[in-house]
């Protein structure tokens, strides 16, 4: 029986690479984000490599919205096998510490951690009953240890793996595996780089950080997936 795997926050970097790599292990792809033309494309490349992708358009901004989207899901491949949770907020919005406000966390709450939530709610269930599942994410350093002028999406991302820490210690003995990679570099063909080089022309103060290829960080979480030696990596 083919595996399937829902990759949420198709765009460029870490979720393309995710898409290319468990669908050359075999997967049919189910690719999530809230462009249809950029999912079409990017299902017609998987396609001519000889991958099976569906592309399947969701607001992961609404986490009400879920269920609907999950329907969607099942009607093309069931339900998954693996998860990928990686969407960023559309304006990253990073700022000082000193600078945070309430009202900047709560508007990245829900994409960075309610959305997440309601789909575990929502696949976890078949994952438990057939005794073999994975719920991956990739997310910036920042969400294990703050840094200087890079508040604001990341209190919301240590929320995310405060949640999936506990997930983890959950279900790993029901055959779930929680694989959550933390990168401490800027991840190329990102918004975030865009952003990082937007800051740094424009003289603003931003973090040394160095440069990640996306392939390799695809393959480093299908690594830990497979093996399911370890259950968080951090890299940085």
């Amino acid at each position: 029986m083919t595996k399937s795997i829902a990759v949420f926050g198709t765009g460029p970097g870490v979720g393309q690479a995710i898409a290319r790599r468990y669908g050359k292990e075999g997967y049919e792809v189910v690719l999530v984000a809230r462009r249809q033309g950029p999912l079409d494309a990017l299902a017609r490349e998987l396609a001519a490599e000889g991958i099976t992708a569906h592309a399947v358009t969701g607001d992961l901004d609404q986490a009400d919205a879920v269920p609907a989207l999950a329907e969607r899901i099942r009607e093309r491949v069931g339900d998954p096998a693996a998860l990928y949770y990686g969407p960023a907020p559309a304006d990253l919005a990073f700022v000082p510490a000193a600078a945070l406000t309430p009202e900047l966390v709560q508007d990245r709450l829900p994409i960075t951690l309610y959305t997440l939530m309601t789909l575990v709610r929502e696949f976890l269930p078949a994952m438990v009953q057939r005794g073999d599942g994975a719920i991956l994410t990739a997310q910036g350093a920042a969400a294990v240890e703050g840094r200087p002028y890079m508040s604001g999406w990341p209190p919301a991302l240590a929320a995310q793996r405060n949640y999936l820490q506990s997930l983890a210690g959950e279900v790993a003995d029901r055959g779930v595996y929680v694989g959550r990679l933390y990168i401490g570099a800027r991840i190329l063909g990102t918004p975030f780089e865009a952003d990082y080089q937007r800051r740094l022309a424009e003289g603003e103060p931003v973090s040394d950080l160095p440069a990640a290829d996306p392939v390799e960080l695809a393959d480093i979480l299908w690594d830990m997936h497979s093996a399911r030696k370890r259950q968080e990596t951090l890299l940085g």
